[in-house]
């Protein structure tokens, strides 16, 4: 049977992780079709929004390690692989919590542009306690988490609910249970909104632009800007305003 699942509606595909015995845990064989998955969302032209999601009452539980002590050197080369993907998906990503997550786990919900949990939910970064370290989720963790946070949870190991993790920035809401779906959807359809270049790019400022000078940031946007309002996609989004009708883009419905 397979581990993750893939479906297609109205725009959003919906990647779910279905392995919940071992809660979710990132195994070799996980990881290969969660990487498989993500694949034909991209390049699904129907795709406009990726959700990722998962079955039972944990997210994900992070690395497999009955699979890990099974080797000297363990698999791990995927799970990059897949963070990346994630990471770099010109198509928004959302991250639809079922419950708890942990370790690498962590590493998922932070490599996605938004993240959405029930109130019940719990994470807890449990490397160190192990005596390893959150190396290669520490990647996307910290540029959600300010200093001051990553030190206190990546070093500690210890619990913390979702209204905490939305706090320090590792989630984009925390809601009750029976409001998750709803919120959800809510977010996916405002980004049925956005063009889909325009959102591909905006997504791209807002980790690139912060990094660089007030004065070449300006420039490099004042470019920009000039680019994207003659672009075609920009065109189209000024004359359905002016026509006071949805641009192409917008799903009918």
């Amino acid at each position: 049977m397979s581990l993750v699942h893939k479906d297609l509606a109205a725009g959003v595909a919906t990647v779910t992780l279905d392995s919940p015995p071992n809660r979710n845990a990132l195994s070799v064989r996980l990881l290969g079709e969660l990487a498989d998955h993500l694949t034909w969302a991209l390049a699904e032209p129907a795709a406009r929004v990726i959700v990722l999601t998962a079955t039972g009452k944990v997210f994900c539980s992070g690395a497999d390690i009955k699979e890990q002590r099974g080797s000297d050197a363990p698999v791990t080369a995927s799970f990059p692989d897949v963070l990346q993907v994630i990471w770099d998906s010109p198509k928004p990503v959302i991250c639809r919590l079922n419950g708890t997550a942990r370790a690498g786990g962590l590493g998922l919900v932070a490599a996605c542009d938004f993240a959405i949990a029930p109130l019940t939910a719990s994470f807890a970064f449990t490397e160190v306690r192990l005596g390893v370290a959150p190396a290669m989720i520490s990647v996307p963790v910290l540029r959600r988490l300010s200093s001051r946070a990553a030190a206190e949870y990546l070093l500690t190991g210890e619990v913390f609910d979702a209204a905490r993790a939305a706090e320090i920035g590792l989630l984009s809401r925390a809601v009750p249970d029976d409001e998750l779906d709803a919120t959800v959807a809510h977010y996916a359809g405002m980004l049925m909104k956005g063009g889909p270049e325009a959102l591909a790019i905006t997504k791209r400022l807002v980790r690139e632009v912060p990094e660089v000078s007030f004065a070449e940031g300006l420039r490099q946007m004042t470019e920009l800007s000039a680019e994207r309002f003659t672009s075609a996609e920009g065109q189209e989004g000024i004359a359905a305003y002016m026509g006071k009708r949805s641009p192409k883009w917008v799903p009918a419905g």
